[in-house]
């Protein structure tokens, strides 16, 4: 069974190793929430509240090139990581 990708923290973010890509991913998740919704008279629902019981995240894929084998989890660039998109390196 494959391990779920991590999910990126406040000193974190993800890379793909492939391209270089930090900003554009398709990420696929399951999230179990408890919501509090507010109903108005005419029956329109606004959610006031939500709380996250559980989340999963499924897998991650690079917008860009399409890679989700290659999706790494760096530092933020006020962490030491990478500020630009730079070049990638290209994988298999």
């Amino acid at each position: 069974m494959a391990q779920s990708p991590v999910i990126p923290d406040d000193r974190s973010r993800w890379r793909c190793a492939h391209c270089g890509n930090l900003t554009r991913f398709d990420v696929t998740r399951t999230t179990r929430v408890r919501e509090f919704w507010h109903l108005s008279m005419a029956g329109a629902p606004e959610v006031d509240e939500r709380e996250v019981i559980a989340e999963t995240v499924e897998s991650v894929v690079c917008r860009w090139c399409g890679a989700g084998d290659r999706i790494e989890v760096v530092s933020r660039p006020e962490f030491g990581g990478p500020a630009d998109e730079g070049p990638g390196d290209g994988g298999p």
